[in-house]
Formats: structure tokens, sequence, C-alpha cells
């Protein structure tokens, strides 16, 4: 008795292959037309400020740039970005000595998209009262920010845990409560 060695047909699976490869460039770009669709993220001021502001990554890009670098569980970040000042500057809030007055009575509350908050007082982001600034971060490691951290994070080096450097951030509302 003599076995028949059978052979595989290879061509159905390279039929299959060359099916799959044409599907997946048809998709590619409906997924890109889709992507170029969805709003790019934003970073909204409002308030008790002079000019509300919609700033994309593009407009933070435009602005001085700030470097700073943190650890968390033995992990080192280098996140770059703009002082949230220097946003709220941009807004036209003053700080410094001639705003002290009326705006360390106020408050800024920063908002992420998960509705996680954070609440400052205007005194603790004034870079002439203290040096404990927040770092509004677009890129860590020189990378644009993304996925589970939103394209926008505050970054609060000197704090002694992370609680208030939170991701996805979404807008900074700023109160006045003397006006």
């Amino acid at each position: 008795m003599t076995a028949r060695l059978v052979r595989p047909r290879r061509r159905p699976l390279l039929a299959l292959a060359a099916a799959t490869a044409a599907l997946l460039f048809s998709l590619a770009p409906a997924a890109h037309a889709q992507s170029a669709l969805a709003p790019e993220p934003t970073i909204t001021v409002r308030g008790d400020v002079p000019t509300p502001l919609v700033l994309t990554a593009a407009d933070l890009a435009a602005m001085p740039r700030a470097t700073v670098t943190t650890t968390n569980n033995g992990m080192t970040t280098t996140y770059r970005g703009v002082w949230v000042a220097d946003v709220l500057a941009k807004a036209g809030f003053a700080l410094g000595p001639a705003a002290r007055r009326n705006s360390l009575s106020g408050y800024v509350l920063a908002r992420a998209t998960d509705g996680y908050q954070v609440l400052f007082s205007i005194g603790e982001l004034d870079p002439a009262i203290t040096d404990g600034q927040a770092l509004l971060a677009d890129t860590a490691n020189d990378q644009p920010l993304f996925a589970e951290n939103g394209r926008f994070r505050l970054v609060l080096p000197k704090d002694k845990r992370g609680a208030r450097s939170m991701r996805m951030l979404a807008s900074l509302d700023v109160v006045l409560l003397i006006k």
C-alpha cells in the first residue's frame, strides 16, 4: 500500500490575501477622510477674561514655549507647552502687581473632557507670586499627546503628587469674585 502525498492548494490563500489587501486599501481613504472630519481638539479659555479664546495645538505652538520634566512611578517624562499664565495673558487677563487687588479673590477651574476638574486660585498661577507654575502641555517626550491623555494636559512639576496634573484638558474657566 502506498501513501499518496496531497499538497495543500495555495491559490485560495493567495486569493484571500489579495482580497484582504484590496479591502484594506479601499478602507484607508475612508478612514483618512473620517479623521479629517473629526473636530480638532481645542482648549477654551472663558469666563471673566477680556478676550475669550479657543486655542488649537497650532495656536499653542506659536506662543512662547516652556519645558518641564516630571518623574512619576519611576518614569521620567519631558513635557513641552505653554505656561497657563501666558495663556491667561493672551486672553487679556492681567497677572502681576497691577492686577492683584481683584484677581487674588478669583480662581481658574480647569475641566477635562472626562469630567475631572481642578480648582486653582489666581495666585497659584501668577509667576509674580509663586514659582509653582502650571504648564499647558501638548507634547510628552517630543511626541504630541493623544489617546487616553487627550491632546492637552495640565502639568504641575512642583506638586508632590500628580493629582492636579490633569489629562484630557478641555477648558480653563476664569471666575473673579470681586469685579
